[in-house]
């Protein structure tokens, strides 16, 4: 018998690392990544985006898709267990711009790009305008 698993803890484990929620969300809004792009795109670094998308695919959330070409090609999407963790991020994105704005901090202009659809720009209507 193992120890039981606080579920905070769990989640936190899954998602914590400073560019985790950003790459699955990123995942989710495109549909698949590639390493190469994700990296220049978020200017995360090449050890960072590597660590933290094998971290990912062992916790079952991205799935790694390796394709038998020259040069090699490797893309990531989300599992089912990992879209099924978008609905949260998204309260949590949510929540984290309103209170940036509740203490005056200026929102980093690149989280808006990536979450344009309804789901968010109508939750942060007032914010937005």
């Amino acid at each position: 018998m193992t120890d039981p698993v606080n579920p905070y803890h769990y989640v936190s484990g899954c998602i914590s690392g400073k560019w985790k929620m950003t790459i699955l969300h990123h995942i989710h809004h495109y549909g698949k990544i590639r390493f190469n792009e994700t990296k220049k795109t978020l200017g995360v670094s090449e050890k960072v985006l590597s660590q933290q998308l094998k971290e990912l695919v062992e916790d079952g959330l991205v799935e790694r898709i390796q394709y038998n070409t020259i040069p090699l090609k490797v893309e990531y999407t989300l599992t089912p267990l990992g879209e099924g963790l978008i609905p949260a991020l998204d309260i949590l994105y949510i929540w984290s711009v309103r209170r940036l704005t509740a203490l005056g901090l200026t929102v980093d202009p690149d989280a808006f790009e990536v979450h344009t659809e309804p789901k968010y720009t109508d939750q942060l209507k007032d914010i937005l305008d």
